[in-house]
């Protein structure tokens, strides 16, 4: 019996999600630590931000992946031929392909996002000559060090639970949901659609005004115009309205009579309370973490430190709203 052959008896329970999570649990970490180990050695986070996108990406294609992966292992063990690959195109053209639309979207907005945020915020630390200014206290020590990896390993899980929720559903259930496109999945895509474009147009704007900055253009301590006139931190307002709008389309599916059955829930109040926990645990999350830990706080504080007694910081901070931007 070969490695990945018990890996996946031993994680092959009753409940599909179960059978999709924990494996997906189980690769966030092993990536995570094997990033940490030689990041902990050379005492660098110039690969922390980029390791997290492709922990995004590959826990998003294994939940994807995972029951075609089990059959075809099965099938080898026993000599039978081993099932084709479900086709994308034919889930986005709802023409079954063993995938679900929704499946397919919701695993291609995620591989986008973090696609783009990792090749962005890896640019970004390998112009400074890679170091940021959150690991100044934590680099040298590697307990701390190796927490930041695994703290990046829960945000992942976490962020994904509706993702690898909506993946674990069988194909032959979500064959029984109406064909129909609802409230909840274009409500999901708008949300999704405007907090990506925002996040990218808020990032793109502030790129361009540090490089032309370094290029003697303007003189400017802070930005505060463009997006970042309407909103203090425009950029994560668009992260947490992103993941909103996958916890909206996700959401409606899991608390169908079909995403109750794909999940393991009985069905009745609580069970559709825990299906929507679920589905909002991801924006919850990033909202936990960008105004409580490492975003906002450490943002504000940097820029009070060193422009507080500033006239014209102090206007922009009065009359610039912090998260939601203003009309």
């Amino acid at each position: 019996m070969t490695l990945l052959h018990s890996i996946l008896h031993a994680t092959n329970f009753s409940r599909p999600f179960l059978s999709t999570l924990l494996p997906s649990i189980g690769l966030a970490y092993t990536i995570q630590s094997l990033v940490a180990v030689p990041s902990i050695f050379a005492q660098t986070e110039r690969f922390y931000d980029i390791s997290g996108s492709a922990t995004y990406i590959s826990c998003t294609a294994l939940s994807l992946y995972l029951p075609t992966i089990r059959a075809r292992v099965a099938a080898a063990a026993v000599g039978s031929p081993k099932p084709s690959w479900p086709s994308m195109l034919a889930a986005l053209a709802r023409n079954g392909g063993g995938l679900n639309w929704r499946q397919v979207a919701l695993s291609a907005a995620v591989t986008v996002w973090a696609t783009r945020l990792g090749a962005y915020l890896f640019s970004r630390i390998s112009s400074d000559d890679g170091t940021d200014s959150r690991f100044d206290n934590i680099r040298s020590s590697p307990p701390k060090f190796l927490g930041a990896f695994f703290a990046q390993a829960t945000w992942v899980t976490l962020c994904l639970m509706p993702v690898l929720a909506i993946n674990a559903i069988p194909a032959s259930l979500f064959s029984t949901l109406p064909a129909a496109i609802g409230v909840t999945d274009i409500l999901g895509a708008l949300l999704f659609l405007g907090g990506f474009s925002f996040e990218v147009a808020a990032d793109r704007q502030k790129d361009k005004w540090v490089q032309e900055k370094k290029n003697k253009k303007h003189n400017e301590e802070f930005l505060t115009h463009g997006l970042w006139s309407r909103s203090r931190h425009p950029n994560y307002f668009g992260e947490v309205t992103l993941w909103t709008g996958i916890a909206t389309l996700a959401g409606g599916v899991l608390v169908s009579n079909v995403g109750q059955k794909g999940i393991g829930l009985a069905g009745g109040p609580l069970s559709i309370a825990a299906a929507l926990a679920m589905a909002g645990v991801s924006p919850a999350f990033v909202s936990l973490l960008l105004f409580k830990v490492s975003g906002i706080p450490l943002s504000e504080g940097k820029y009070d430190e060193r422009y507080g007694d500033r006239k014209e910081y102090q206007e922009w901070k009065k009359n610039t709203p912090m998260f939601f931007p203003k009309l």
